[in-house]
C-alpha cells in the first residue's frame, strides 16, 4: 500500500524552532516528527511513501533519507508554492492511481489502529474515510458531525457543554476516484474543497471513530508538553542530543536540548526547548521557554502566528 505524508506547511507556530526547519523535521525524543509516521505506516505494511516539501525541503530530506531505517520507500515531491491537502494530492496523483492510498498529517504521533480503519472503509465501500477521535478534552479542533457512520458536515470549535465531539485525527483512507472531485494545478483543501463536493454528489465519506494515543505538535506549548510527557513514559527527565555539554553542577529538569548545546556550571534549566548551538551561561535561569540562538533570527521578521520572544545575551528566548 501506499502513502502520502503531508510535510509541505511551515510551521509558523512552532518558530523560531522552524527557522532553519520545517515542522515535521524537528526532532522528538532525538527522532523527527516525520520518522514516527514513517514507523507508525510501516507498520501496516505501508512500504511506498511520498512526502510532499516546501519550506526547507532539505531539512526532511536529511531527516528521513531514503527512508530504509524507517522501514519504508521514500519519494519525495517539492510543491514551488503550497498546494494544501488536496492540491498535494493532485501534484502527486500518478502515484496513487492503482490502489487505496492512505494520507497521514506529519506533524503527529499515533498508534491509532489502521487496520480497523480500513476495515470500515471497506465495509462502508467509501470513497473516503477519515480517522475521528472524541475531543473529551474539547480542545481546539474543528467538530466533525457523523450519522450512521457517514461524515454529514465539519464544523465550528467544540463549546463548552453537550456530548463529546469528535475531531478529525488527519488520517485519511481514499480511493483513487476522488481524483474526480480534486482541483486541477491550484491550491485546494480536503476538508473545504474536496469532501463537501462529494457528500453532495451522494459519494460515502466514512468517519471511522477510534480509540489510542494520538498527539499533534503544532504549536511550541503542544511540543514541550508531548515531549516531556514522552520523556516521564520512559522515565527520564530530560533528552540530550549529540556533542551536549551540561555542567555536573547544573539542574536540567524536564527539557529538551537538540544538537551542541552547552549549560554552565549551576544553571538551572526547567520546562525548556534548547535548540542546536543554544549556550546557556553559568548560573543562568531558563524556564518555561524556548531558546535558540540570536544568530539564527536576528533579523528576521517573526510569523505573525508566532509567539513573541527577546534576546538575551546571544540567545534568542521566547516564554511559553
Amino acid at each position: 500500500m501506499r502513502a502520502i505524508v503531508l510535510s509541505a506547511g511551515y510551521g509558523t507556530r512552532l518558530w523560531p524552532l522552524t527557522e532553519d526547519r520545517t515542522k515535521p523535521a524537528i526532532p522528538i525524543l532525538g527522532k523527527p516528527l516525520v520518522g514516527y509516521v514513517a514507523e507508525y505506516l510501516a507498520g501496516y505494511g505501508v512500504d511506498e511513501i511520498v512526502v510532499n516539501l516546501h519550506h526547507r525541503p532539505e531539512s526532511v530530506r536529511r531527516a528521513l533519507g531514503d527512508g530504509s531505517r524507517f522501514g519504508v520507500k521514500l519519494y519525495y515531491v517539492e510543491e514551488p508554492e503550497i498546494l494544501g491537502t488536496s492540491g498535494a494530492l493532485d501534484n502527486t496523483r500518478e502515484f496513487f492511481q492503482r490502489d487505496t492510498f492512505v494520507v497521514v498529517n506529519g506533524k503527529i504521533i499515533t498508534d491509532i489502529d489502521l487496520n480497523a480503519a480500513l476495515k470500515t472503509h471497506r465495509s462502508m465501500k467509501a470513497l473516503a474515510t477519515l480517522v475521528l477521535l472524541p475531543n473529551t478534552r474539547r480542545e481546539r479542533f474543528s467538530v466533525v458531525e457523523t450519522e450512521a457512520g457517514r461524515v454529514r458536515r465539519f464544523g465550528g470549535m467544540p463549546v463548552a457543554e453537550g456530548p463529546v465531539p469528535l475531531m478529525f485525527t488527519g488520517i485519511h483512507i481514499l480511493e483513487p476516484r476522488i481524483f474526480e472531485y480534486v482541483p486541477r494545478g491550484v491550491f485546494s483543501d480536503s476538508v473545504v474543497d474536496v469532501y463537501p463536493k462529494a457528500m453532495a454528489n451522494g459519494e460515502i465519506i466514512a468517519g471511522h471513530v477510534a480509540s489510542g494515543k494520538w498527539r499533534e505538535l503544532s504549536t511550541l506549548k503542544r511540543y514541550l508538553d508531548i515531549s516531556v510527557e514522552l520523556l516521564k513514559e520512559e522515565g527520564k527527565s530530560l533528552v540530550a542530543g549529540a556533542n551536549t555539554l551540561v555542567s555536573e553542577s547544573a539542574t536540567v529538569t524536564d527539557a529538551v536540548l537538540w544538537d551542541d548545546v552547552e549549560v554552565g556550571a549551576g544553571a538551572r534549566v526547567n520546562r525548556a526547548i534548547l535548540a542546536d548551538d543554544v549556550k546557556i551561561n553559568a548560573g543562568e535561569i531558563i524556564e518555561d521557554a524556548v531558546v535558540v540562538p540570536r544568530r539564527l533570527v536576528e533579523g528576521k521578521t517573526p510569523p505573525a502566528k508566532s509567539l513573541p520572544g527577546h534576546f538575551q545575551g546571544e540567545n534568542f528566548i521566547v516564554p511559553l
